[in-house]
C-alpha cells in the first residue's frame, strides 16, 4: 500500500553521522519530506519538545545516555508533548531479556542491525496499520503488548472495567460459571 508521508513529522536519533545521513536518505526515498536529525538523547528530546513528531527512529546505544533514556523521557516526563508517540528502536541486541527490557519501558517496534530499507518500511507500515493502544498501570505506560487477540478465551476479562470491583461471592460464581463451560465443552469434544 502507497501512503502520502510528505507531512509526516520523524525524528531520528543516531550518534554515528554516517548511519543519521544513509537513514535520512532511505526515510526520504520513502517519501518522507520532514525528518529531522538528532546526535544524541538531550538534543533529541528538545528537538521532540519543540516539533511534536509523529514517529521518533532511535538507535539503542549512545552515550551519554541511549535511546532507552529517551523513551523514558518521551513517555513519562510532564513537559513531553505527546508520550503515545510510536518509538522505533534501531539495534543490533536481539536477546530475548534486553528485547524485553525494551518493551517494557514502551519500545513500540524494533528494527534489528543491520537492516534493510524493507526493513524499516515494513516497521513504518505496522505503526500506520496496526496501531497498538496504550496502557497506564502505573508501574508500566507505553503500547499494548499483546499483539494478537485471542478469540477463543473463555474467562473474565481482568482489563473489563465491570470486573474491576470484583466481590469473592462473585468470582466464585463465575469461577462455577467457566468450570460448566470448560465441562460442556470437553463433552462437545468427546463427541467429535
Amino acid at each position: 500500500m502507497s501512503y502520502n508521508l510528505s507531512q509526516v513529522k520523524i525524528l531520528l536519533v543516531e550518534d554515528m553521522p554516517p548511519m543519521l545521513s544513509l537513514t535520512t536518505s532511505i526515510l526520504t526515498m520513502f517519501g518522507f519530506q520532514i525528518v529531522h536529525g538528532a546526535k544524541n538523547v538531550q538534543e533529541a528530546y528538545k528537538l521532540f519538545c519543540r516539533n511534536n513528531h509523529d514517529l521518533i527512529i532511535t538507535d539503542w546505544l549512545m552515550e551519554p545516555e541511549d535511546g532507552l533514556d529517551l523513551v523514558r523521557m518521551v513517555r513519562r516526563n510532564e513537559d513531553t508533548p505527546n508520550p503515545y508517540v510510536p518509538v522505533i528502536l534501531m539495534t543490533g541486541y536481539s536477546d530475548q531479556t534486553r528485547v524485553e527490557m525494551a518493551r517494557d519501558l514502551g519500545v513500540t517496534e524494533f528494527l534489528m542491525k543491520p537492516y534493510s530499507a524493507h526493513d524499516m518500511y515494513m516497521r513504518i507500515v505496522q505503526i500506520i496499520e496496526k496501531p497498538r493502544q496504550f496502557v497506564d498501570t502505573g508501574q508500566f505506560f507505553g503500547p499494548d503488548r499483546r499483539r494478537r487477540k485471542n478469540v477463543d478465551f473463555y474467562g473474565i476479562d481482568r482489563r473489563d472495567d465491570v470486573n474491576k470491583n470484583i466481590g469473592k461471592e462473585d468470582a466464585l460464581e463465575n469461577k462455577e460459571e467457566i468450570e460448566v463451560v470448560l465441562r460442556d465443552m470437553k463433552n462437545d469434544l468427546k463427541k467429535i
